[in-house]
């Protein structure tokens, strides 16, 4: 049995200091407040909705169920809440009647990006039954790649009557690496070789080599120019990527483009005129937005249509400065209805003149961009428009 505290707030920390609090309103919605020192010398989490000022933030009711977007990055989203759910079933605890702010406190220090979250009344409150902290994460072996999917597989797959059939510790083996984790697919948080790694299993409506098929395709990206964290293929089978938000050093913050733009990642709500703008406003450097050009040209030109608002990702330092994470989710995929998610130049199947008209009104010059189409285009001659 799991005991949750009735959480009047939650104290946000990020790279060893306060940021501030998080409370519940009357109304079910969450309100933040940034720490005064913080406010003094600090920085923002989330320049667009949480600018370093004192005053009271209040979220809106939609589309983060009452939450911030920067800290609805935290929590676990499809494969993940899946996952969190049953486990919390499995030992007394109805998912469906907690709070965000005890979602919160669940994920504590284990969350993707490096925001943490504790009780503010006891500092040393944790509920540990997520990822091994990142100082000393456990070694995995094949042997227990191989049993994870396994369990993702007989999860995926079973009817409510028939889930009865896992045990408390297929589900707690299950949300000890996957409790945390985003994304629609089976996945698992991983350490192999010093490093954490992020370990796709297979849907039960995926091709046979879709592992195959991603890593592939990210090999392809990194011929192309996309800044892509390592890959490699787990077992022959399962597709894993380097995470970027941990490294040597420590955690990196990180926030998704539905995070900073609070824009629902589930239904089609972005441009890539509206991204690249976004990532000139955080970057201020023209050599990320035309990275991130090159990505929204790659999509297209493979069919990547899945490209939702949290396929996107920027990282920020101790210093407050941000940049674009490396490239994540990339492969051929039918979107909605067959469409691309994130729209280019207002079309949902963009042709060229969309995406140099993207280009341009990101400040990317016509002849760059133009290059930039005719490499991937040459790379990739097997796709054309």
């Amino acid at each position: 049995m799991i005991e949750l505290p009735d959480a009047k707030s939650v104290k946000v920390s990020l790279y060893g200091r306060t940021v501030g609090r998080l409370a519940l309103t009357p109304d079910g919605v969450c309100a933040f407040q940034y720490d005064a020192a913080f406010a003094q010398n600090g920085y923002s989490i989330s320049p667009l909705k949480l600018p370093l000022t004192p005053e009271l933030f209040i979220a809106g009711p939609q589309p983060f169920d009452g939450g911030f977007g920067v800290f609805d990055d935290s929590l676990p989203d499809g494969w993940g809440r899946l996952v969190q759910d049953r486990f919390l079933r499995a030992n007394g605890v109805d998912p469906d009647r907690l709070t965000v702010l005890q979602r919160l406190l669940l994920i504590g220090s284990d969350a993707r990006g490096a925001l943490s979250y504790e009780l503010p009344e006891d500092g040393s409150h944790r509920i540990n039954n997520t990822l091994p902290p990142a100082s000393s994460p456990a070694p995995v072996s094949g042997s227990e790649i191989e049993a994870l999917a396994g369990r993702a597989k007989l999860l995926t797959t079973e009817n409510s009557r028939a889930g009865e059939s896992m045990t408390n510790d297929d589900f707690a083996a299950l949300y000890r690496f996957s409790g945390s984790s985003g994304g629609a697919r089976p996945k698992a948080f991983l350490y192999m070789d010093g490093k954490e790694w992020l370990v796709k299993f297979h849907a039960s409506d995926d091709p046979a080599d879709i592992g195959e098929i991603e890593y592939r395709t990210s090999l392809l990206a990194k011929n192309c120019g996309i800044e892509m964290p390592e890959t490699r293929l787990f077992e022959g089978r399962y597709f894993g990527a380097a995470r970027f938000d941990r490294t040597p050093e420590g955690k990196i913050h990180a926030a998704s483009a539905a995070g900073l733009l609070n824009a629902d990642y589930r239904i089609p709500s972005l441009d890539y005129t509206g991204l690249l703008a976004l990532c000139r406003i955080l970057t201020r450097d023209m050599a990320e937005v035309e990275q991130l050009f090159t990505r929204m040209v790659f999509n297209v030109i493979i069919g990547n249509r899945d490209d939702h608002a949290k396929n996107f990702a920027f990282l920020m330092n101790e210093q407050g400065e941000w940049r674009l994470s490396p490239a994540y989710d990339l492969l051929p995929s039918y979107g909605f209805g067959g469409y691309h998610t994130t729209t280019a130049n207002g079309s949902s199947r963009p042709k060229r003149a969309d995406l140099l008209a993207v280009a341009s009104a990101a400040g990317v010059p016509e002849k760059k961009a133009g290059a930039i189409i005719k490499r991937i285009e040459e790379r990739i001659t097997e796709i054309k428009f």
